[in-house]
């Protein structure tokens, strides 16, 4: 426990933690310190010198709060506490000082910069600026670096507070940028004039406090003041990433992250940040049905009446695709099972045991990384599977803590402990015997799908659960899909897997599945958003809604519940997907006990209660599996497209642009 220390900040006596800066002290205290450099997640550089405050009896001069802690502070002559002032006129010149020599150089873009209305320097420059300039020199220009398809660049409005140069490095993993020359030939770049290849550098536009770092997808489209803004969950991965898509319209135009400490901090992956513009393209609109060969528009009527008629008397199976929500899953499952039929989500292949969380979604949490001491890998590349775990995991081993893998070697941007690539490493682990101190440490176990889809998946997780139980760690599962958590609580796995749910299956409601092929032989029902893989197979085709038009409860690969929220609305004929199932039900004479989306939930969650306890993890029993043989085959890692992983990333032009760049070699992240 740390003992508190008092403080006076302007003239209130407030008690913090003396490792506290003192900008951060302000902080607490309801003190605002303004400032460009500074920022929470990153180190401290201290060169914007915009958080001056003048600390009583100290220097003569203002202090830059971001870099002094309130343990350096001396108490005053009689034993008082340190006095901290932020709104002296020493502090108020002081900045306006700041201020304008930030302003002598900066161009008058605003009206054409995308950083308008959300940019700090405009914030501040009305608190600590002037309306005119002392400066009469012709301003310096800078040239502007290509740093790729996504971030565009017009570093003569550049201040130099070097957020993105300690992004890149500290927490992308990826050091590609830096500073260059001195005094006012200083200038940020990227090393040797080359294209910025993390698979996180989106995120520097967010940290950019000014226009030198824009989106260039997104680039003179829209103004802020003009974007209607909805918090939503985001579905590329099965993290959970917290996002807020801004919509115009009808349109999204832009998808920026949201703070959660206990999934993704804030920050977001490039193939979720920019994968809106596959939301407009590829779109299904309206209801299609195979007639000689060939798919034709049909109205709602005549889908559902086709569908009624290849459905009587035989056999069904329902398939769940990777960007269902729970509700629709749910739905499906109600109407499949009333046709005596059964639910699959597996489709990969995964042994993941029905009706055992511990098994499937594990016993350890996101946030628990932060305070492992020890972390093992099996059968995983978070880099390729979840951007935002894997810096996670690169803190984590920036704290201090000793990763190591069991699977092929991958670029992790940290130094991993390789311990073996199959399951023998796996055998040979349980088997030793640790320590009662390697025991009282945190120790984390993760284990993706790439160690599950094997013909051995249940021995796989068996002998990782073995393990864990001999070590005393936690287990957490790495799921790639963003429905499969959420699918599996709800019972939709079926007794042999995806391959014996479509064995003499003659007719399959693939519901958004495009990350598979349906066998030739039944009749296919394709609900989905996008015209892709499973819609090309499908006899009917029902346009739904994309995750950004209704909304749905999406649990993480932690098992956490989380809502995404309607942006906007499907386009055409395309209907929310739940309410496609209930309208469809009443077409087959099996109408589904609910009407509206309040009275589905409330099913639902009688199904699985903890599904509305949203933004909680639950506590999962623990519950081993039997440990069986392993073959000796390596481990391998999930086989999806980093960047073309689903039906909206493949409709999407910036995510192919990445792609190419990845196949060509310019980015590292190339389909694994």
């Amino acid at each position: 426990m740390v003992d508190l220390r008092k403080l006076i900040i302007d003239d209130v006596e407030v008690e913090v933690d003396p490792r506290l800066t003192l900008l951060q002290a302000c902080e607490q205290a309801g003190v605002e310190v303004p400032r460009f450099c500074y920022h929470e997640r990153l180190s401290i550089a201290g060169n914007c010198r915009m958080c001056l405050v003048e600390v009583v009896g100290g220097p003569p001069k203002p202090a830059a709060s971001c870099a002094m802690q309130v343990k350096d502070l001396r108490p005053g002559p009689e034993g008082q506490p340190p006095q901290v002032k932020t709104k002296s006129p020493m502090v108020k010149k002081a900045r306006e000082g700041v201020m304008e020599f930030l302003l002598i150089n900066h161009p008058l873009d605003c009206p054409i910069c995308d950083q308008g209305g959300e940019c700090d320097l405009q914030d501040q420059a009305m608190a600590y600026g002037v309306d005119f300039s002392r400066y009469r020199e012709p301003k310096r220009a800078s040239v502007d670096p290509d740093l790729g398809p996504l971030v565009k660049t017009c570093m003569t409005r550049c201040i130099s507070c070097t957020r993105c140069v300690r992004f890149i490095t500290e927490v992308a993993g990826v050091p590609e940028m830096g500073q260059t020359g001195r005094g006012e030939d200083s200038e940020i770049t990227s090393y040797l004039g080359r294209m910025l290849t993390s698979e996180m550098q989106g995120n520097v536009i967010d940290l950019c406090p000014v226009g030198a770092l824009t989106s260039k997808p997104y680039a003179f489209t829209a103004r802020p003041w003009e974007l209607r803004k909805t918090e939503s969950i985001d579905v590329t991965d099965a993290l959970g990433a917290n996002i807020r898509v801004d919509a115009k319209g009808r349109e999204v135009m832009r998808i920026l992250p949201r703070n959660h400490d206990g999934v993704n901090e804030e920050w977001l992956a490039d193939r979720s940040r920019f994968i809106w513009d596959g939301l407009r393209r590829q779109r299904l609109d309206k209801p299609y049905l195979r007639k000689g060969g060939r798919l034709a528009p049909v109205t709602w009527g005549e889908a559902f009446a086709a569908i009624a008629a290849a459905v009587k008397g035989r056999k069904v199976a329902g398939i769940v695709g990777d960007l269902a929500s729970t509700e629709a899953t749910f739905a499906l499952k109600t109407l499949v099972e009333s046709l005596g039929g059964v639910v699959e989500c597996r489709t990969d292949g995964a042994a993941l045991p029905a009706g055992n969380r511990s098994a499937y979604v594990g016993t350890g949490t996101v946030a628990d990384i932060d305070a492992a001491r020890r972390i093992l890998l099996v059968g995983t590349n978070p880099r390729i599977e979840a951007p935002v775990l894997n810096a996670r995991l690169r803190k984590a081993w920036l704290n201090g803590a000793v990763i190591a893998t069991v699977g092929p070697a991958v670029d992790l941007t940290y130094p991993v402990t390789r311990l073996g690539t199959g399951g023998e490493a796996l055998d040979a682990l349980a088997a030793e015997v640790p320590s009662d101190e390697e025991r009282a440490q945190p120790t984390l176990v993760i284990v993706g799908q790439g160690a599950l889809a094997r013909a051995d998946g249940a021995a796989v997780l068996g002998a990782a659960m073995a393990l864990c139980e001999a070590t005393g760690s936690k287990l957490l599962v790495l799921h790639t899909a963003a429905s499969r958590v959420g699918a599996m609580d709800l019972g939709c796995a079926a007794e042999g897997g995806l391959d014996a749910v479509l064995d003499g299956a003659e007719v399959v409601y693939n519901l958004g599945a495009d990350e598979i092929d349906v066998p030739a032989g039944p009749f296919v029902i394709y609900q989905g958003s996008h015209g892709d893989r499973g819609a090309h197979r499908a006899d009917v085709i029902l346009p739904g809604a994309a995750f950004t038009e209704e909304s749905g409860i999406f649990v993480n690969t932690e098992g956490r519940p989380q809502i995404a929220n309607r942006a906007g609305f499907p386009p055409g004929d395309a209907r929310e997907n739940w309410a496609i199932l209930r309208a469809l039900s009443a077409s087959l004479g099996k109408t589904l006990p609910f009407n509206a989306l309040g009275e589905l939930r409330a099913r639902m969650f009688e199904a699985a209660p903890h599904l509305a306890r949203i933004d909680t993890v639950p506590e999962n029993p623990w519950t081993p599996i039997p440990k069986g043989a392993m073959d000796r085959t390596d481990f391998g890692v999930a086989l999806r497209p980093h960047y073309q992983g689903n039906p909206i990333a493949r409709a999407s032009l910036v995510m192919a642009d990445l792609a190419k760049l990845a196949s060509d070699g310019a980015r590292p992240l190339a389909a694994e």
